[in-house]
């Protein structure tokens, strides 16, 4: 079995009066199971002004199993920026150059995770390392 593990270093020389330096590193394992997580979708999308755009469906999703997110922001433009809401409740924006690392809880299939681009078209980086995703069979 694929085990998936994330690696996040952070370093800055001139944070506050002492350098920073922090590494930290996780298996990205399957709910209730030490069994790493081994699906992964992923992609790559412009978002222009005003759109708001479903990342991720939580009715295409496992409910109630492991989603580890891992969004960037591509733009170059620092007043470039999105907002990210899961089921109605903004939980952040991410900036031109910014990214994030969270788990995505979907408990039903209210919990989209949507990004609306509010300044200039952002390019948006994605990717979703989840469990229980079954693909149907061709009907041709």
């Amino acid at each position: 079995m694929a085990t998936t593990t994330a690696t996040i270093t952070l370093s800055s020389p001139d944070l506050l009066t002492d350098s920073l330096s922090i590494t930290s590193q996780a298996t990205l394992s399957k709910a209730g199971t030490t069994t790493g997580l081994d699906q992964v979708r992923m992609g790559r999308n412009e978002i222009p002004t005003g759109t708001s755009f479903d990342l991720l469906d939580g009715t295409t999703a496992a409910i109630d199993k492991a989603n580890k997110v891992y969004i960037k922001n591509l733009s170059t433009d620092e007043t470039y920026y999105v907002t990210l809401v899961i089921d109605a409740q903004t939980i952040g924006r991410l900036y031109a150059g910014d990214w994030m690392f969270i788990p995505w809880n979907v408990d039903d299939a209210t919990h989209d995770l949507e990004v609306t681009a509010t300044t200039g078209t952002n390019i948006i980086e994605w990717a979703c390392f989840h469990e229980g995703e079954t693909l149907g069979t061709s009907a041709d």
